[in-house]
């Protein structure tokens, strides 16, 4: 009885030995991310004559996985100077080499990502959109500082919700008091 117990020991330990050793040494080979990497690989031609996209981005669920993914496919490709996409928006602003990228391929290499991205919109522009700082009635006639302000109050509230609602619940200006006493 002992004796086979060692012979199935060492049988076991045997077949441990021969299916975890590998025969060839390879290095796992890990690449840090770089937030704009596919910018900072790419080479842009400075002198090639650049048009700007702006287009609309249906179907992003959220702002670090859809649109940060999106933006560095798009920040890749040969040709493209810059990308942005801007998920509260659904609006990604592209500027690009006329030679070597086209709307349509912008448009492909959205929906590459994922089937569910839909393009839409897709215009050429001279200047990109601004962002309005709060495009609420309650900030018609406001100032840009002031806008700025609110719009940093209503950030740090809304911080840790991934819900965005107009006016937070405990909110006591004007403009969403009587939207709360309903």
């Amino acid at each position: 009885m002992m004796n086979t117990l060692k012979n199935i020991i060492a049988i076991f330990v045997l077949v441990l030995f021969s299916f975890s050793c590998k025969n060839e040494a390879k290095p796992e080979i890990k690449t840090a991310g770089i937030e704009n990497e596919p910018q900072a690989i790419s080479k842009v031609d400075e002198n090639a004559t650049f048009a700007k996209a702006e287009f609309t981005i249906d179907g992003m669920t959220c702002a670090f996985g859809c649109a940060k993914t999106i933006e560095k496919k798009i920040a890749g490709m040969e040709g493209v100077k810059s990308a942005t996409v801007d998920f509260d928006r659904k609006l990604a602003m592209v500027e690009y080499n006329k030679a070597k990228v086209t709307p349509a391929s912008l448009e492909e290499t959205v929906t590459e990502v994922a089937t569910i991205y839909k393009v839409s919109n897709m215009k050429t522009v001279d200047a990109f959109t601004t962002q309005t700082l709060c495009n609420k009635e309650c900030c018609d006639g406001k100032t840009d500082a002031e806008k700025a302000n609110c719009k940093k109050e209503y950030d740090a509230k809304n911080m840790d919700s991934n819900k965005k609602t107009a006016c937070a619940p405990d909110c006591k200006k004007s403009c969403c008091a009587e939207k709360n006493k309903a």
